[in-house]
C-alpha cells in the first residue's frame, strides 16, 4: 500500500483536535491516519507551535544543505590528497 504524507501542519492540526474533547481513536478515523501515526507525531512535534514548527523545518533544510557541503569539500580533500601522494 502506498504510503501517504501528511504535511507537519496537518499533523499539528490532528494533535491540537485530539487534545479537545474528542478521543484518539475517533480523531484517527476521521482523518484516516492509524493510531500509530498518530503518536509518532505527537511524539515528534508535541508542544510546537506553528511558528516553531517553520523555525524547525528551516534548520532541518539548513543542516542537509551544510550536510552535502561537508560532503563536497571532503570529497575534494580526499582527490587531493590522492594527487599530492602520486606526485611524490
Amino acid at each position: 500500500m502506498a504510503r501517504k504524507r501528511h504535511s507537519e501542519e496537518e499533523i499539528l492540526r490532528v494533535l491540537r483536535e485530539a487534545e479537545s474533547d474528542e478521543t484518539v481513536v475517533e480523531v484517527c478515523r476521521k482523518h484516516g491516519i492509524s493510531q500509530q501515526s498518530f503518536y509518532l507525531g505527537k511524539k515528534k512535534y508535541a508542544g510546537l507551535g506553528l511558528s516553531e514548527l517553520r523555525e524547525l523545518r528551516q534548520l532541518w533544510e539548513e543542516n542537509s544543505k551544510l550536510k552535502r557541503l561537508v560532503a563536497d569539500l571532503s570529497l575534494d580533500r580526499h582527490i587531493l590528497q590522492e594527487i599530492v601522494a602520486k606526485k611524490l
